[in-house]
């Protein structure tokens, strides 16, 4: 495994053990997910480089659309709840369900 592989594999496993373990606030799960979201880019990005074979460009770009998207509805949700609740604790999210 190279050193490139293994940086792409750490950050997203250090991303992932963020997520599950620090989940008192929204602002941090949104930001764990982010570069869950960036460590698969950049690997997606540097795959063909690595393999030296020609692929397309789509998915890499695909996939940060995503990524923006759910960047967006995330701070959406965490922009309703500090409105309604005053503050960002994934606590109060249970209170938003119908």
């Amino acid at each position: 495994m190279s050193l490139l592989h293994l940086s792409f594999y750490s950050t997203f496993t250090l991303s992932a053990l963020g997520l599950a373990f620090h989940r008192t606030h929204l602002v941090s799960a949104l930001l764990c997910l982010e570069s869950m979201m960036l460590a698969l880019y950049l690997a997606l990005s540097a795959w063909p480089v690595t393999a030296q074979s020609p692929s397309s460009t789509l998915t890499p770009m695909l996939m940060l659309a995503f990524s923006a998207c759910e960047a967006g509805t995330g701070l959406a949700m965490l922009v309703a709840s500090t409105r309604t609740h005053g503050s960002d604790h994934l606590h109060n999210l249970n209170l938003l369900q119908c």
